[in-house]
C-alpha cells in the first residue's frame, strides 16, 4: 500500500541503474504471477520513464507487462522519431513489423480471453478490434509508402525537401502531406497516385483538397501537361465528384501569373462546365475568352454573363471587349 515514489525510487530506478531489471521482473512475476497487484506502480513507473525520455527501458517494461497496445504506440515512436528522410524511414521498418506483431498478439489474447470470464487486464492498455485493426492497416500502408518514398529518394526523383517528415501515424492533416507527398514524388503522377488514393479513402481525408495542394506544386514545379494527368487519374478514380477535376484546376488558377499563356489556355479548356470555364476566364483576366464562352449559353443566362464581363472589361479599361459586349447586348 505505499505510494509508487517509494516503488519508483526505492525498488525501481537502482534495479534498472545497476543492471538488474530483469531480476526484479522475475521477483514481480514470483509474488503475482498475473501481475495485477503490481498494476499501480507499472502504470507509474510507465509514466516515470516517458517523462524521462527512456523509450528503451519502457519498451521492455511494456513487454514484461504484456502491454502490447502500448508497446506498438512505442514501436511507433522509434519508427518515427528523429528521422530526416524516407530513406532513414526504409532502414526502420522492422519497428513496423513490431507494431503489428505487438497488435496481432493482442487481438488473439482479447479473443482467448472473450470466452472465459472477463480477464482482469485492469492496468493494460484496451482497445477494441475493430480499432486494432485499423492500425494494423495503416501500418501495413506506411509500409507501402515508405517503400515507396525510399525507392524515389534513392533513385533521385524526390522533388521535395520539406524539414517535416509525414508519417500516417499523425493527424489528418499530416496523412494528407503523406499523400502529396507520394504523389509528387514519383517519375511520374500516375506511378504514386494508387497508393496515394488509398490513403484518401482508408482515412476518408478530403480528397479535392489534397489534388488542389498537388496542383499548386505542380504551377510551382512547372509541370503543367502533368496537371492534366492528375486530372485523368483523379476521373479513372471512380469517386470524383462531377465538378472535381473544374476546382483543383480554379484552385491552382490562382497562382496563373506564372503559367504561360498557351498552357493556361489547355488548362481552362479541359474543364467540364461552361460556367467553371467562364469563372476561370474571368480569374486570369481573359475577358475576351470569357466572353465566347457566355455567349454560348441559353438566352436569359447569356445576358447576364455579358453584362458582367462587360462591366468588369468597363472597370480594367478594355475598351475592345466593352464594345464586343455592349454590341451583342
Amino acid at each position: 500500500e505505499s505510494p509508487s515514489e517509494v516503488f519508483i525510487e526505492g525498488i525501481f530506478i537502482p534495479s534498472y541503474e545497476s543492471g538488474k531489471l530483469h531480476m526484479l521482473e522475475n521477483l514481480l512475476e514470483t509474488i503475482d504471477p498475473g501481475l495485477e497487484s503490481w498494476g499501480v506502480y507499472l502504470i507509474a513507473a510507465c509514466k516515470y520513464l516517458q517523462r524521462k525520455n527512456y523509450y528503451h527501458i519502457l519498451y521492455e517494461l511494456q513487454q514484461f507487462m504484456k502491454d502490447h497496445v502500448r508497446a506498438a504506440m512505442t514501436c511507433i515512436r522509434f519508427f518515427t522519431h528523429g528521422a530526416k528522410s524516407y530513406t532513414e524511414l526504409g532502414g526502420k521498418q522492422m519497428w513496423l513489423l513490431k507494431i503489428k506483431d505487438h497488435l496481432k498478439v493482442y487481438l488473439q489474447e482479447v479473443s482467448r480471453s472473450s470466452g472465459r470470464k472477463k480477464m482482469a487486464f485492469t492496468f493494460r492498455k484496451k482497445m477494441s478490434a475493430a480499432d486494432v485493426s485499423r492500425h494494423i492497416n495503416t501500418v501495413d500502408l506506411q509500409m507501402e509508402v515508405t517503400k515507396f518514398l525510399h525507392q524515389c529518394e534513392s533513385s533521385g526523383a524526390s522533388q521535395m525537401t520539406d524539414s517535416s517528415l509525414p508519417t500516417l501515424f499523425g493527424n489528418n492533416n499530416m496523412k494528407m502531406d503523406v499523400a502529396c507527398k507520394v504523389i509528387l514524388e514519383g517519375k511520374n503522377i500516375e506511378e504514386g497516385f494508387g497508393i496515394a488514393f488509398r490513403v484518401l479513402q482508408d482515412f476518408q481525408l478530403e480528397a479535392t483538397e489534397v489534388y488542389s495542394r498537388v496542383a499548386k506544386q505542380l504551377v510551382k514545379q512547372q509541370k503543367y501537361s502533368e496537371i492534366q494527368q492528375l486530372l485523368k487519374c483523379v476521373n479513372e478514380s471512380g469517386v470524383a465528384a462531377k465538378n472535381d477535376g473544374d476546382n483543383i484546376i480554379l484552385n491552382c488558377l490562382n497562382e496563373f501569373r506564372n503559367i504561360p499563356a498557351e498552357d493556361l489556355d489547355n488548362l481552362i479548356q479541359d474543364m467540364d462546365s461552361d460556367e467553371n470555364k467562364i469563372q476561370a476566364y474571368l480569374l486570369c483576366n481573359k475577358l475576351r475568352s470569357a466572353y465566347l464562352v457566355s455567349v454560348r449559353q441559353e438566352r436569359a443566362r447569356a445576358v447576364q454573363l455579358v453584362q458582367h464581363v462587360r462591366q468588369l472589361a468597363d472597370s480594367s479599361g478594355d475598351h475592345v471587349v466593352t464594345a464586343i459586349c455592349a454590341q451583342w447586348l
